[in-house]
């Protein structure tokens, strides 16, 4: 029997340890999307305690813990920090087979040193370990950040953001990693909300430009792309219910707009033509850029109403929403392909079904010269475990290169998520080595060990241009 999360945890061939401890290990991280927060790195926060910095804001433990009947006041309610950490660690020792149970114990051995078991009888001495840890030692954002060997970050920005923690980060040279804005332009796709035109009028005020009409939006958003732009952002994304092809006119975008802007409704027809155009005009505006454009896709969001209306936005009541893109997506990839103004574009669905169907459109798609420029993206969300990764990694090698993927992403709040990192090379490891031992692929080092630190790092510092 192995030991528990060893030194070779999911490397289960010879192949696969010399692999991950010779080659992945020790290699620096690319987190190319996340949702850390630049002012928490610019403020270099300090964390207090375990609960702290493990359960605040983490709706992945949080939904465990539902899981398992414990009542919010121990989720987010105000429970002392302790007795919180306490029912994490009641409800993780019966999460077994959750991808939960192996990142906490990954955090528990790299951060803090702790090579045991988190489980109910033994929270008080894990939260006492790991106390004296961070007294004794400091657990800051920037330490968690060089410790994990991260080079490049990624943040989640919104079009009106001022950036103005990105600036000092980006002016300090003490910190020596670096940290770019992503454009996130959730807001202006979504005409449909009720806090719509109060969003433009925030855009419009960042842009320096009175937002009226069509022409007046686009000369705002191109005037914030080249904002962003300045401060060394090269790509997007775009967190999308599901992908919509409707085709339109500039003219029907207008007059949807305008519709809205003086709030008035509008079908559901002429929003998707409005949104169709938009992504359209986003997307010939990341080709110009050389930005890459990423689309996430298949998520309901805040479907509990009770519980929205309780706990807000953000707080673990997200689903899955099973809804097919394959045509919508086939026909806006063409569209800006016949104006040879697509951008290099990463595709994640959250339904893992969608695999193939990712794969097989990506690949009508690619283009001579530009190396995977179309790119099934990681294993996301719901899916993100040894299951999900290997059933992504599977689905790549089986219709694309497996070679030219670019990896691995946090998609994380949290800054100890980096061991996700670790998780995932272990994954790939795994599975080449399997590859190499069952005779599917030659027992040639030099070329297993470009593909695992290509994968691992180099492809994606050379596919974004960091």
């Amino acid at each position: 029997m192995k030991k528990f999360m060893g030194r070779n945890f999911l490397l289960d061939t010879e192949t696969a340890k010399e692999l991950y401890h010779d080659c992945a290990e020790d290699l620096p991280i690319i987190d190319y999307h996340c949702h850390l927060s630049p002012k928490e790195i610019w403020e270099d926060r300090a964390y207090q305690n375990l609960t702290e910095l493990w359960l605040e804001g983490d709706h992945y433990k949080w939904r465990i813990m539902r899981a398992c009947g414990i009542p919010e006041y121990f989720i987010t309610g105000d429970a002392p920090p302790f007795e919180k950490f306490e029912k994490y660690a009641e409800a993780l020792e019966k999460a077994i087979g959750n991808p939960l149970y192996h990142f906490s114990h990954l955090e528990l051995q790299r951060y803090f040193g702790y090579t045991g078991v988190l489980n109910r009888q033994r929270a008080g001495t894990v939260y006492s370990y790991c106390q004296d840890h961070i007294q004794d030692e400091g657990c800051t954002v920037r330490g968690l950040i060089r410790s994990s060997n991260v080079e490049v970050i990624c943040t989640t920005d919104d079009p009106a953001d001022d950036l103005h923690y990105h600036e000092l980060i980006a002016g300090d040279p003490s910190i020596e990693f670096k940290v770019y804005p992503a454009w996130r332009p959730d807001q202006l796709l979504n005409m449909d909300k009720e806090t719509f035109p109060a969003y433009v009028k925030k855009l419009s005020e960042a842009a320096g430009t009175e937002i009226r009409d069509l022409g007046s939006l686009l000369e705002a958003v191109e005037k914030r792309l080249d904002f962003f732009g300045e401060h060394g952002c090269r790509v997007s994304d775009h967190g999308l219910y599901e992908i919509v092809y409707e085709e339109g006119t500039r003219e029907d975008c207008d007059r949807a707009l305008k519709a809205r802007l003086s709030g008035e409704k509008i079908s559901e027809k002429d929003l998707k033509k409005a949104q169709t155009y938009l992504m359209k005009e986003f997307g010939k505006a990341y080709h110009d850029r050389n930005w890459v454009m990423q689309l996430h896709y298949g998520v309901q969001r805040n479907i509990n109403t009770r519980a929205f209306e309780t706990l807000g936005p953000d707080t673990g009541y997200d689903a899955m929403n099973g809804r097919k893109c394959a045509e919508a997506l086939a026909k806006f990839l063409d569209a800006l392909e016949k104006e040879d103004k697509l951008p290099k574009t990463i595709v994640y669905s959250l339904d893992p079904a969608d695999n193939a169907v990712i794969e097989t459109i990506l690949g009508s798609f690619q283009a001579p010269g530009d190396i995977q420029k179309m790119q099934h993206g990681s294993a996301w969300w719901f899916n993100d475990h040894k299951t999900g990764m290997e059933a992504q990694l599977t689905s790549f090698a089986n219709t694309g290169v497996l070679g030219n993927f670019i990896g691995m992403l946090t998609d994380s709040r949290s800054f100890l998520s980096y061991a996700r990192h670790e998780y995932f090379r272990r994954v790939l490891c795994g599975l080449i080595g399997r590859m190499v031992e069952n005779g599917e692929y030659p027992d040639d080092p030099d070329a297993l060990r470009s593909i695992v630190e290509a994968v691992s790092y180099g492809n994606a510092k050379e596919y974004f241009g960091f």
